[in-house]
C-alpha cells in the first residue's frame, strides 16, 4: 500500500513499454492506472465498460477509451514524478477491486486480499517480545518439504524459530516432485497458484505445468536455503510426546534403513495429502503379466508408444494424462465408473505472451492487480454453486438456480465438444449437481474421445486377468499397459505415521481408516504442539488454492507458537470441549453443502457420508479465523513458575 514499488521509474518510453500497453489484460491495466495515479474519474469512466468477471463477462471498452487508458498509463510511467506517492487509502483500493471486477467487493475481504495478492505487507511480528525470548536450543521438526512444509520453514526462520525439514524424497517440492505422468499440470492459475511472498512475473503458461510448478519451488527452496535444512531421502516412522520433557521424541529411518532418534519442541506435519496413492480395490492386479502404473508413482522409462494401453479412473490425473498420451498409442480404453462435471479451461497451456510477462516484471503493481483479479474469479465467487437453496424445485441434478445455470454450462460444452456423438453425451453426463464432487477441468479430455483409437467402457471391472481386463459381461480386454489414475488415501490422514501422544494415545486409532477430527483443522487434544497441516474438514474444495490455506495454517502456527514463548509456557493443545464445539459447527453446516447431496459420490466423503476433507464456510472465514487463537479453546502445559508460586 505504499510507494516502495516505484523504485524503477520512470521508465523508458520504448517498443517493449508499448508492446505490453497493448498486450495488458484490461482490467488489470485499469486497476494498475487508478493505484498509481489516483484518478478515481478513470474509474467512473470504465466502470460501464466492466461488467461482471466471475460471470464470465469479458470487458467491452471502446477503441477510444482504451487508447486513452493506455497513453495515461504511458505518461505516467515515463514521466518523472508523476505516479502518485505515499499510502494508497484502503477506501480507494475497495473502490478500484469492486470496479475492476464488475461487481461489490465486500471491505470484508480487503485484509485477505492485500496479503494474499501482495499489494499490502506481509503480517509483522518483529515487534513481539516473542522475537527475544525464543529459546537458543528451541527446534521444530517440519515433516514434509513440499509447498506447505517449505511455506512453514521459511515463516518459522522469518519468525527466528530454528527447525528442521525431513522429506522423504531426494528433493524438495512434494506432490510437484513425485507427480511426473504425462501431462500433470496445476488447475489453478499461475498467478495465484504461487505463494504471497514470492510472486511470480516469469510463468510460461497461464496454468503450470507440474514441471514449471517443481521448477518455482526448486528456486524459492534456493532463495531461502532450505535445502541446507533439510534431511533428504529420510522418513519420519514414529512421534511419541515426552511429557516430562515437553518435548516430542522423534524416530526417522534413512535411505540405508538406519534408525534415529531426535527431541523437537514442536512437530509440523506438512506430509501432505495427496501424498499417499494407493491401488484400487480389484480383483486379479498381481496376475497382469503386462506393465501396470499408478499415475502417482508414475515410470518415465515405460514406452507406451504403439502400445494398446488402459486407462482405469475418469478424474483430475486421468483428464491430464489421457489426452497427453492419445495421440501415442495404438489404443487407449477408459473404463469410468462414475462420471465427473468438465468445466471447459480456456486458458490451460496457454503462453504469457513476453509482453504480458515485460509488464509484470517492469511496471509497478501489474502483477499483484493480475493476481487479484486470478484470485476474485476462482474463490469465495464460487461459494454459492455450493449451497444448497431449500426451496430449489428441481433438487435431483441441481441444487440451485446458480447451480443450474453451471449445469447447462456444462452441458453446452459437451454437446459442442462431442457433437454428432450422442451415445459419449449420455455416458459422460454425470448423474450428480455440478459440484458434487471435484470439477475436471477440460484440457482436451472430452475431445480425446473423439479419436478413433480412443473407447470409453462404462461396464463395470470384474477383475484383471493375465491379459488384461475382464468386465462384469464376461468379455475380456487384452491390454500390454494398464495405468491406474484411481487417487489417493486421504482418509486415512496419519498415513503410516504412528503418532502416540499424551498418556499413551494413539491418532493413528483415534482417528482410525477414515475418521478423522481435528480442531481448526490443525491441532488435536491430546496431541500437545501438534500440528497437522491440510489436516480434517481444511481443504479449500470450492475454490483458489492449497497455498491460501497453507499460508494460512502457518500464520496461525505462529501465532500460537508466539504465545507459548511469551507466556512461558512449553506447550499447547486444544481443549476436548473445544475440538468437539469445532466439529459440530462444520458438521452442522454440511447439510446446507453440496456434497451432502444423496448423489454426490466424493473423496470428501468416507463411506459412512460424513465430509471429512472440506472446509464448508468461505475462505474468507477460514483465513479471518487463522489471524489468532482463541485462548479459552486451548490448555496450555508448563505453567511459569511465577503462576505456579501465585
Amino acid at each position: 500500500m505504499t510507494s516502495e514499488k516505484l523504485g524503477n521509474l520512470p521508465l523508458k518510453d520504448n517498443e517493449e513499454l508499448r508492446q505490453a500497453l497493448e498486450a495488458a489484460d484490461v482490467r488489470a491495466l485499469v486497476m494498475t492506472y487508478v493505484h498509481l495515479s489516483r484518478d478515481e474519474e478513470m474509474l467512473d469512466r470504465f466502470a460501464p465498460a466492466l461488467p461482471s468477471a466471475s460471470l464470465g463477462m469479458l470487458p467491452n471498452p471502446s477503441d477510444e477509451l482504451l487508447a486513452d487508458l493506455r497513453g495515461r498509463v504511458l505518461a505516467l510511467l515515463t514521466t518523472p514524478g508523476a505516479a502518485a506517492k505515499g499510502p494508497i487509502s484502503v477506501d480507494l483500493l475497495n473502490r478500484i477491486m469492486s470496479v475492476g471486477m464488475g461487481e461489490p467487493v465486500d471491505p470484508e475481504f480487503i485484509p485477505l486480499l492485500l496479503e494474499q495478492t501482495g499489494l499490502g505487507p506481509q503480517p509483522d511480528r518483529s515487534g513481539r517480545p516473542a522475537r527475544k525470548r525464543i529459546p537458543a536450543d528451541y527446534k521444530a521438526l517440519i515433516i514434509g518439504a513440499g509447498l506447505t512444509g517449505m511455506a512453514a520453514a521459511i515463516k518459522l526462520d522469518e519468525a527466528g524459530y530454528p527447525y528442521e525439514i525431513v522429506e522423504k524424497n531426494p528433493e524438495i517440492g512434494g506432490t510437484w516432485w513425485s507427480a511426473r505422468y504425462p501431462g500433470v499440470g496445476v488447475d489453478t492459475p499461475s498467478h495465484f497458484y504461487s505463494y504471497s511472498f514470492e510472486l511470480n512475473p516469469d510463468w510460461t503458461t497461464y496454468t503450470p505445468s507440474g514441471g514449471e510448478m517443481q521448477g518455482y519451488l526448486a528456486g524459492v527452496a534456493s532463495k531461502y536455503g532450505l535445502r541446507d535444512r533439510t534431511r533428504f531421502n529420510t522418513m519420519v516412522t514414529t512421534l511419541r510426546w515426552i511429557e516430562a520433557d515437553g518435548q516430542w521424541e522423534v524416530t526417522m529411518r534413512g535411505k540405508d534403513g538406519a534408525e534415529e532418534t531426535r527431541r523437537y519442541n514442536v512437530v509440523i506435519n506438512a506430509h501432505g495429502p495427496i501424498s499417499r496413492w494407493e491401488w484400487p480395490k480389484i480383483a486379479g492386479l498381481e496376475d497382469f503379466q503386462g506393465v501396470k502404473m499408478h499415475t502417482g508413482a508414475w515410470d518415465p522409462a515405460v514406452e507406451l508408444k504403439g502400445k494398446r494401453v488402459a486407462l482405469i479412473g475418469t478424474g483430475a490425473s486421468a483428464a491430464q494424462c489421457g489426452p497427453a498420451i492419445a495421440g501415442d498409442v495404438a489404443n487407449l480404453t477408459v473404463f469410468m465408473r462414475s462420471g465427473h462435471w468438465v468445466l471447459p479451461n480456456h486458458i490451460a497451456g496457454l503462453p504469457v505472451p513476453d509482453p504480458i510477462k515485460w509488464a509484470m516484471r517492469h511496471i509497478p503493481y501489474y502483477l499483484e492487480w493480475f493476481r487479484f483479479s486470478v484470485y476474485w474469479t476462482g474463490s469465495d465467487g464460487l461459494y454459492p454453486n455450493l449451497l444448497m437453496d431449500p426451496d430449489w424445485h428441481d433438487k435431483d441434478l441441481t441444487i440451485s438456480a446458480a447451480n443450474a445455470q453451471l449445469r447447462d454450462y456444462c452441458m453446452h460444452n459437451m454437446h459442442v465438444k462431442l457433437a454428432g456423438r450422442p451415445d459419449l453425451i449420455e455416458k459422460l453426463t454425470p448423474d450428480a449437481p455440478v459440484f458434487s464432487k471435484r470439477i475436471v477441468m477440460d484440457t482436451n479430455w472430452l475431445p480425446m474421445f473423439m479419436r478413433d483409437n480412443v473407447a470409453l467402457e462404462t461396464t463395470g471391472i470384474e477383475r484383471i486377468t493375465p491379459k488384461g481386463i475382464r468386465t462384469v459381461d464376461g468379455v475380456e480386454h487384452e491390454f500390454d499397459v494398464i495405468l491406474f489414475a484411481t487417487g489417493y488415501n486421504l482418509a486415512r490422514m496419519t498415513g503410516s505415521l504412528e503418532i502416540i501422544g499424551r498418556d499413551g494415545r494413539n491418532l493413528g486409532e483415534e482417528w482410525g481408516e477414515e475418521d478423522p477430527e481435528a480442531y481448526f483443522g490443525l491441532t488435536v487434544p491430546g496431541y500437545p504442539n501438534y500440528f497437522h497441516m491440510t489436516g480434517p474438514n481444511s481443504g479449500p474444495n470450492h475454490g483458489a488454492g492449497i497455498n491460501l490455506l497453507s499460508e494460512a495454517q502457518v500464520h496461525y502456527v505462529i501465532e500460537c507458537l508466539d504465545h507459548l514463548v511469551e507466556t512461558g509456557h512449553t506447550a499447547l493443545e486444544p481443549t476436548r470441549a473445544a475440538c468437539d464445539a469445532f466439529n459440530a459447527r462444520v458438521q452442522g453446516q454440511m447439510p446446507n453443502m453440496i456434497w451432502s447431496h444423496p448423489k454426490a459420490k466424493t473423496y470428501y466423503k468416507n463411506s459412512k457420508g460424513k465430509v471429512i476433507v472440506s472446509w464448508p464456510f468461505r475462505l474468507v472465514d477460514y483465513w479471518n479465523e487463522s489471524r489468532s487463537l482463541k485462548l479459552a479453546d486451548y490448555q496450555f502445559h508448563g505453567v511459569p513458575a511465577e503462576t505456579e508460586a501465585a
